[in-house]
């Protein structure tokens, strides 16, 4: 095959003396530029740690990056002399390389583009070439032609502008690593705004924008980063609903009805023995409650009575004798007096025959509860006939409700509206029911210190089924087709600690099944990104071998699916994290690109480096002293692996985490205010009481 890269043989610099599929050496030659190159047409820096060489072969030119340079001594001369003019040679000390391969760059018709990996390797003795600027920038330029995202230039390649395909950055989950101050957050902040003003100026003519990025901002940093940019939604914890921190930003809504029964159980600590199982129950009962709709208002009722007669009819198999002698026999009697109070609730909700039904039914149970009073605290034995007496009430009431025939409807996780009010009762009927009450004390106590809580209830409560439906909350978290490109900021910075994971959960898992469902239904996908700032907080190491469900362990299974699957739905994942090491290596591992920041703890480079092929590990070695802004990029989204010095962001783009000014404040150049009154006060709610 003819040799494309003949004319550039003038810029020889030395030759191959060791090959080896991770690492080729390289002997320079005497004369060879000792710190600038001029024999590529302009100076250039050469040679340099993380500079540019070519061997040239049959496909073009090897591309490789230099990783050592250094010196060799020698004991002996390594050249033949001048024996023309009678002269013997001394030793001299030869210059060496050692470098990584890391693709092929091909010419055609004066065109550079390279291929990444590498197929045909070098021979000893192979020249070895510098190249010159239109190569240097065809090497860190991506020549994807949906490359069109400028995010900063390579200072190692004659500042070449380094581009981006958006659909290898999103499409197929990025991590950007990187210590505080590294300038992390600007990075993220930054390939978002950058992206989206190269796709506005290609929008067609007639069409809008259609972007979707979803940010969980646990530090509250992102608030105002994007307001130019498209449709901005904030939501945040709002305590103060008269004068809220931020007028723009809505209340943070997660209902409770929208938590599947293994979030309950987290959320909860329920075991796995009893209390599970009352949940779960609990859970199925009250969703096909809460699902009433215009062809059949009488749901709630009947699911109610059917629970009653199963009741019942599980102590009339028992017989007379079981029932007299049942263990804490006020059993039955409380479970009788509890569901008469519930029954009466319904009367407020319906009218005429049904209404009619339910007073028959309770002027029986409270028949019954006559005949049998209280003796101090505890109802005497009861009859078989006080059971058979009840049952018939309620079977002669199914011409009005219908076959009163066992559970159908919603499971336990089917996001179907229920109010708390009514779970709580419904769990504690249940509960006396199965006689658990001794099993179900601690765990009644945490779910209600939850749902009663006044900070956590403005997250999970809704007060009625129009105020939040699951078509609403898509809408206003994922975004419709009113929007311009839509951006949801979910600030987490004041979500109460014994919730956070668990909406976060829920949160990911709600979002990775809508666009499932979206793909199912329309079969097409719904392109979105997740975005997760500190993401070691969220998606952490768990032990797998244990069975205990915790809101931690939820939280970083959900996103392990996400991560896992989310590419084939159209759900990206975008994290920040400054603890790579304490990250799920799941998530890690199915993470495509990376943007690698200023990482000084061991654990963390060891942790990056497990994750890039080996002859790529020798540019990580300049993890710990990388300089604020530039970036190690590499993965799917760069054709090899560059430095990039990163675009700088305007002030008023940036996450709100740039460096205290202590120093400003101590001396009086900025004020500080301090009035601790209005903080105390809305910390403990005062304004709300």
């Amino acid at each position: 095959m003819e040799n494309d890269f003949n004319h550039i043989r003038n810029q020889t610099i030395g030759t191959v003396e060791f090959v080896s599929p991770r690492e080729i050496k390289v002997l320079l030659e005497i004369n060879a530029p000792q710190s600038t190159a001029i024999n590529t047409g302009v100076p250039q820096l050469f040679p340099k740690v993380n500079g540019f060489i070519l061997i040239p072969n049959e496909s073009g030119a090897l591309v490789g990056i230099i990783s050592w340079v250094g010196i060799e001594h020698s004991p002996y001369p390594k050249r033949k002399g001048y024996k023309d003019f009678d002269l013997i040679d001394l030793p001299f000390p030869l210059r060496k390389l050692s470098i990584s391969p890391l693709g092929v760059l091909k010419e055609s018709d004066g065109n550079y583009e390279i291929e990444r990996g590498v197929y045909s390797y070098p021979s000893v003795g192979d020249i070895v070439v510098v190249p010159n600027q239109a190569q240097l920038r065809a090497i860190v330029q991506n020549k994807d032609r949906y490359a069109k995202v400028k995010i900063g230039h390579s200072s190692m390649a004659a500042n070449a502008p380094v581009y981006i395909n958006p659909d290898r950055i999103f499409g197929r989950h990025i991590a950007v690593l990187g210590n505080t101050g590294s300038g992390k957050s600007c990075s993220v902040a930054g390939l978002i705004r950058w992206s989206l003003e190269a796709a506005q100026k290609e929008v067609l003519e007639g069409k809008k924008l259609n972007s979707r990025f979803i940010v969980l901002d646990p530090n509250g940093e992102y608030g105002n980063t994007f307001d130019d940019l498209c449709t901005v939604r904030k939501f945040q914890v709002i305590f103060n609903q008269d004068s809220p921190s931020d007028p723009k930003a809505k209340q943070l809504k997660v209902p409770s009805w929208m938590w599947n029964s293994y979030e309950w159980s987290s959320i909860a600590q329920a075991s796995g023995k009893t209390q599970r199982p009352l949940l779960r129950q609990t859970l199925r009962e009250v969703r096909y409650g809460g699902k009433l709709d215009e062809n059949d208002s009488l749901i709630a009722p009947r699911r109610f009575l059917v629970s009653i007669l199963v009741s019942l009819r599980n102590f009339e198999r028992q017989g007379i004798t079981a029932i007299a002698s049942w263990p804490g026999k006020d059993n039955l009697g409380e479970i009788l007096q509890t569901s008469a109070n519930s029954l009466t609730t319904f009367l407020k909700k319906i009218t005429a025959e049904p209404k009619d039904k339910i007073e028959s039914i309770i002027a029986t149970i409270n028949t019954v509860l006559k005949r049998r009073p209280k003796s101090g605290n505890y109802y005497p034995a009861f009859e078989l006939i006080d059971i058979q007496e009840i049952c018939n009430s309620i079977t002669e009431s199914q011409n009005v409700f219908g076959e009163l025939k066992s559970y159908q409807g919603p499971d336990e996780d089917s996001p179907v509206y229920f109010n708390n009010e009514d779970f709580l009762s419904h769990i504690e009927r249940l509960t006396q029911e199965n006689n658990a009450q001794s099993y179900m004390d601690f765990f009644m106590m945490r779910v209600k210190s939850i749902l009663t809580d006044s900070r956590i209830a403005t997250v999970i409560e809704t007060t009625s089924k129009e105020e939040m439906t699951l078509e609403g909350w898509l809408n206003e978290y994922i975004g419709h087709n009113g929007d311009t490109g839509s951006i949801n900021i979910i600030d987490l910075s004041l979500l109460p600690s014994e919730i956070l994971f668990v909406i976060v959960s829920v949160l990911s898992r709600i979002i990775f099944e809508a666009h499932q469902r979206f793909r199912r239904m329309t079969n097409s996908i719904l392109p979105t990104t997740l975005v997760v700032e500190e993401a070691h907080n969220f998606i952490k190491r768990y032990d797998s071998d244990s069975d205990e469900i915790t809101a931690n362990k939820l939280c970083s299974q959900s996103f392990e699916k996400i991560a896992k699957e989310g590419r084939k739905f159209g759900l990206g994942l975008m994290l920040s994290s400054q603890r790579p090491s304490e990250l799920s290596q799941t998530v890690l591992s199915q993470c495509n690109s990376f943007l690698l920041h200023r990482l000084v703890n061991d654990k963390d480079q060891e942790m990056v480096k497990k994750l890039v092929p080996d002859n790529l590990g020798s540019i990580l070695n300049e993890l710990p002293i990388l300089p604020t802004k530039k970036a190690i990029l590499l993965g799917w989204a760069a054709p090899i692996p560059i430095i990039v010095e990163m675009n700088t962001l305007e002030d008023k783009d940036r996450p709100k985490s740039k460096d205290p000014d202590f120093w400003d404040v101590w001396i009086g150049k900025q004020d500080r205010d301090v009035n601790w009154k209005d903080i105390s006060d809305e910390w403990q709610n005062e304004k709300n009481l």
